[in-house]
């Protein structure tokens, strides 16, 4: 069998950039020119291609399966012949015959047959192959070019892989060292709330201890007292004689002391008189030259101007006093009960000679025990009624240090003014005549308690240092504290006084209640002149008793405020006084803000130390 060739014009026309796709539709053409030239039917070509796509979403090529160039059957004379087909490789490199029987018989029909069918074959020449072989190339670079790609994907999907379990790792590892750091935080803090709750537990505990040590105390002291009292009986009889000379004596040695002090008191103000009379002349002296060189001469003055200079000065020991009639007159009934109970207790001592020092000690320290706690208040104040009502001492010393310790722990500004007020309107709820003894012991370490000012004047005082110590500046190795120091001390005593009027505790009487603070507040207005001490004992007043005041006389309080606005603090301003600006700038702003509306700080009481509040 001999193949055809190919036309140079054929080869000519070739294109070498043909596509898969273009060689496939020029061999059929070739295939349709071949059929109508001849009766031979016609061969096809198969074209068969797959595709899939891949884990990033693109189409991948597939390699196709070979392409089958199939030739008909034909029937011969002969049973053996076998099917006949032009197979292209799969390498694509060149075209192979399979299985073509080549006979060499003489007949027509077959030598026709023959001759027709392969052209095809004939036509595969150089160009055809190189053809082939450059689209064989073509599919191998794309192909190496999809596994390029596919290989840099998958290496940038194992990239991103990697960056994501190691993002992974650091999340879980941030993960772990945030629930490390909250359990170190979460045990941090239960251990604080645990030592809190122990440390207040420890602190329940020693104050239960503590209590029981005193009732333990005082069961071992009443047997020692029983025990005392037995052995005291069977000596009875025979110290009767003894303690009854031992009185005897003790009698008119306290008589003694009694003739000489009022021996004292009467030289004293013997004294004060004749210094009195001569001051008095040399006053009249001076005013009737006053009045002699004067243009203008008062011809009298109206009952009404007298009964106000009479409210409001008053001399004592030649000291000139601004002050109400009515707070002078009750100053000096406290004054003097003070007096007698000091002069007793002075009989009691020159006689006996046990000593009360514990006692005393006692009576310190639940003082200074004070906070402004309800159930410490009220243990207190019952402690310090048992202390008082103690038959070992007697009652008027109990009083006498009560008295002086409760006034020496007012002038400190770190104390608690409200519990303080709370311990004594229950302690003089059960001891009344306490009440009148303490506010003289206050009037004498604080004289603006009453109200009353002294007044300065040179002809009385020889220095300021003289008239500084007469209103209670205190002296350290010969040296005044500072004016500073004196009126914190002044707001301190004022405080305690404010805080005291207006304590109201239920079921419990106050004997020196909100009446008493609404009179003192008007006899320092009608009564004591502006200045800085005043001003600073009127604003720690207000301070304390202004809420409670307001509550209970309303407009009235109201009244009072427009006096201190418009005339008290007027005056204050005018004197142009350094030390009070700050004082006046204090009461400007209580008034205009209205602060007598707010519940002073510390007023209600806290009914336990985790803070919640009890209103005495």
């Amino acid at each position: 069998m001999k193949l055809g060739r190919v036309d140079d014009d054929d080869i000519a026309a070739a294109d070498p950039d043909w596509s898969f796709d273009a060689l496939v539709s020029e061999l059929n053409a070739l295939e349709n020119n071949l059929s109508a030239n001849s009766s031979t039917p016609p061969l096809h070509f198969h074209q068969t291609t797959s595709s899939r796509v891949n884990l990033s979403g693109r189409k991948e090529i597939e390699k196709g399966r070979r392409f089958v160039f199939r030739a008909p059957e034909y029937e011969t004379d002969s049973e053996d012949d076998d099917d006949k087909a032009l197979v292209v490789s799969d390498t694509g490199k060149h075209f192979t015959c399979d299985e073509i029987y080549l006979s060499d018989s003489d007949d027509s029909d077959v030598e026709s047959a023959l001759e027709v069918q392969p052209y095809l074959m004939n036509k595969v020449g150089e160009v055809e192959g190189a053809l082939i072989e450059l689209t064989h190339d073509h599919q191998l670079r794309v192909n190496d070019g999809i596994r390029n790609k596919i290989s840099a994907l998958e290496i940038a999907l194992l990239n991103e892989s990697q960056n994501s379990i190691s993002s992974l790792l650091r999340v879980e590892k941030f993960k772990d060292t945030r629930q490390e750091l909250d359990k170190k935080f979460d045990t941090q803090y239960q251990r604080q709330i645990a030592e809190a709750l122990d440390n207040q537990l420890t602190a329940v505990q020693q104050d239960r201890e503590l209590r029981s040590q005193i009732e333990e105390r005082k069961i071992r002291s009443d047997a020692a007292y029983e025990e005392a009292k037995r052995k005291v009986a069977l000596q009875e009889e025979k110290q009767q004689q003894e303690k009854a000379k031992a009185e005897a004596e003790a009698k008119l040695k306290a008589e003694e002391v009694k003739q000489a002090a009022l021996e004292a008191e009467k030289k004293a103000v013997m004294e004060a008189k004749t210094k009195a009379a001569m001051e008095a002349e040399k006053r009249a002296a001076a005013e009737k030259n006053a009045v002699e060189n004067s243009k203008t001469v008062t011809s009298g003055v109206t009952q009404e101007t007298a009964s106000s200079l009479l409210n409001t000065e008053t001399k004592e020991s030649s000291y000139v006093y601004r002050a109400a009639a009515s707070a002078s007159n009750i100053e000096h009934g406290r004054l003097q009960k003070l007096k007698e109970l000091y002069e007793r207790n002075q009989v009691v001592r020159s006689s006996s000679t046990q000593d009360y020092t514990r006692h005393e000690s006692d009576i310190s320290r639940n003082i200074r025990q004070i906070r402004g706690i309800r159930d410490n208040v009220r243990s207190k104040a019952s402690e310090l009624v048992k202390l008082l009502n103690d038959h070992q001492c007697p009652q008027s010393f109990s009083v006498e240090m009560l008295v002086k310790k409760v006034v020496l722990s007012c002038a400190s500004p770190a104390s608690a003014p409200f519990a303080i007020a709370s311990v004594i309107v229950l302690i003089t709820s059960q001891v009344p005549y306490v009440m009148d003894i303490l506010l003289a012991e206050l009037h004498t370490a604080c004289l603006y308690t009453v109200p009353k000012h002294l007044v300065y004047k040179k002809s009385i005082f020889q220095s300021k240092e003289a008239y500084f110590r007469s209103i209670g500046y205190r002296e350290d190795n010969g040296k005044l504290e500072s004016t500073e120091d004196y009126l914190k001390r002044l707001e301190s005593y004022m405080k305690v006084y404010g805080a005291l009027v207006q304590t109201e505790i239920p079921n419990i009487q106050n004997l020196h209640g909100l009446q008493e603070g609404w009179a003192w507040l008007a006899r320092l207005l009608n009564s004591l002149p502006a200045n800085q001490y005043t001003a600073v004992s009127l604003n720690a007043f207000l301070q304390m008793a202004g809420f409670a005041l307001f509550k209970r006389y309303k407009s009235q309080f109201l009244k009072m405020l427009n006096v201190i606005s418009d005339k008290f603090l007027v005056d204050l301003k005018s004197q142009n006084i350094p030390e009070s600006a700050k004082t006046t700038a204090y009461m400007q702003a209580y008034i205009e803000d209205k602060k007598f509306l707010q519940v002073p700080e510390g007023r209600n009481l806290q009914s336990n130390t985790l803070s919640s509040e009890y209103e005495p």
